[in-house]
């Protein structure tokens, strides 16, 4: 076995680079604060209780002004001070809210959604109720985002609390028997065709007296903003470091997901990302699932028709085809997958196609101390099979930020034009671009992650719908 150690990837600002989001945005700028086009104002609806809208109005405001980080912060590049949401500060941009984008719902309606005895019929209930006044500031009000704050009394009879929901908002499925139905998801989709990204939060995250459990208020509002950012239009906090003799290229990540009765076939999906992180969303045809190992495939065809539509989408967003494709998928290929794959990218004159499966392993490694490996790690296990160490120890936090063992990601470079340990770095870079979390050390690379977040929604639109190509809809 060989070890080797990928450095932390750089993110690129407005007026500089480092590794760490938080940093990057305080010193130097979001990115796109060097493109013209960029808006310094993003209007922020806002639906839920009186009292919701009166504690996210407080909230709002706190950001604007920036957050001091916990005064017995141990880690300080862990726990940074947030650098407030406005002109003058990283984001270079103002959140407007007022009392004409806030759209309150009665506390009388809230009774009688929590009165419902049916949990499904509760839920449909409050997705008419939110639907309703989102629809209203979509189509009267001038506005970005919109921000569903989940009154406590109305979330503990619909929803469970799932740790590391993006949106600090997550619900249980029904169970394993019936029809899936998810407040968040469901909520998501229906108000897509509106055509205004929604962000949703509980009451509780925005109250400053119930800290139990939850993120200092400094990380909370890193995260809330920056996701909030990038929801607000075509913006990007930061960009992946690329070297300049590098050609062109794009990540694709594929993914499956069951339709909500669980009954039908699944469904495959595509996310690209290109330098930028830009990001499109595809929504495929359904696959056939193996009776004997019940893992999804496609059939060369169906390959063949995701890659050339991913790729003609690219095309028509940044006019040109990427030099490489990287496809990254997280169950084996089979060999019909990469004969449609290849030849979508023959015929449309791509030079170079990298195929890369990314799963969990069951494989550790030790280092002498307390703590885990560092982030970086790689070991190769035999010439193609490697494994990624995308959580870990970091330096730079001088600590270990998570909670249990981590696991190592497993790569199978199935066919590569590039070496593996090019691979590998890039998949540890697009670990970082993630605009959730703004702690750097994502276990997953976007391409799955995203794809995996995209299937949870579009399982909720009807084939005639058309899905929105901007992950900010989904995250």
């Amino acid at each position: 076995m060989k070890l080797e150690f990928v450095k932390e990837p750089h993110l690129i600002f407005a007026n500089g680079e480092h590794i760490c989001p938080r940093r990057g945005i305080s010193a130097y700028g979001v990115f796109d604060q060097t493109q013209e086009t960029r808006r310094t104002e993003i209007y922020v609806g806002g639906v839920g209780s009186s009292e919701c809208m009166e504690m996210l109005g407080t909230w709002l405001d706190r950001c604007k002004a920036g957050i001091e980080a916990p005064v017995n912060a141990k880690q300080e590049n862990l726990k940074l001070t947030f650098c407030g949401f406005n002109k003058n500060a990283g984001f270079g941009a103002d959140i407007r809210f007022s009392g004409d984008l806030a759209r309150p719902i009665k506390n009388s309606d809230i009774a009688k959604v929590v009165a419902i005895p049916s949990r499904t019929a509760r839920i449909k209930a409050a997705i008419e109720l939110y639907y309703e006044n989102i629809k209203f500031l979509a189509q009267n009000r001038h506005v970005d985002v919109i921000i569903c704050v989940m009154p406590e009394v109305l979330y503990k009879v619909i929803s469970t609390e799932e740790e590391g929901g993006d949106d600090t908002l997550d619900e249980e499925e029904d169970d394993a028997q019936g029809e899936e139905l998810n407040f968040r998801r469901a909520l998501k989709a229906r108000s897509m065709p509106l055509g205004k990204p929604l962000q949703l939060i509980r009451q509780v995250n925005l109250d400053e007296t119930k800290s139990a459990g939850q993120q200092d208020d400094a990380t909370k509002a890193w995260n809330f903003c920056t996701a909030l950012y990038y929801k607000s239009g075509p913006t990007i906090p930061w960009k992946l470091e690329q070297e300049s003799s590098r050609a062109t290229s794009c990540a694709v990540g594929i993914a499956f997901y069951r339709s909500r009765d669980r009954q039908s076939l699944c469904t495959s999906l595509a996310q690209i990302f290109d330098e930028l992180g830009n990001g499109l969303i595809l929504r495929g045809t359904p696959v056939q699932i193996d009776k004997d190992d019940r893992v999804p495939r496609l059939t060369a065809q169906q390959a063949y028709d995701l890659i050339a539509a991913a790729l003609n989408e690219y095309r028509v967003a940044l006019r040109n085809f990427p030099a490489r494709l990287v496809i990254h998928k997280s169950s084996n290929f089979t060999p019909e997958e990469i004969d449609g794959i290849e030849g979508a990218v023959q015929d449309l004159h791509i030079d170079a196609v990298d195929f890369v499966t990314i799963l969990d392993s069951r494989l550790r490694l030790f280092r002498d101390g307390n703590y885990p490996p560092f982030r970086g790690t790689l070991a190769r296990v035999e010439d193609n099979r490697l494994l990624l160490y995308s959580r870990g120890s970091v330096w730079y936090y001088q600590t270990y930020p998570g909670l249990y063992v981590p696991q190592p990601i497993e790569l199978r470079v199935v066919k590569s034009e590039e070496s593996p340990t090019l691979i590998a770095k890039e998949i540890l870079g697009l670990t970082k671009m993630n605009w959730n979390n703004t702690q750097f050390d994502g276990k997953y690379p976007v391409t799955l992650g995203c794809a995996r977040k995209v299937g949870e929604i579009l399982k909720y639109l009807e084939d005639s719908e058309t899905p929105q190509i901007r992950y900010g809809y989904y995250m």
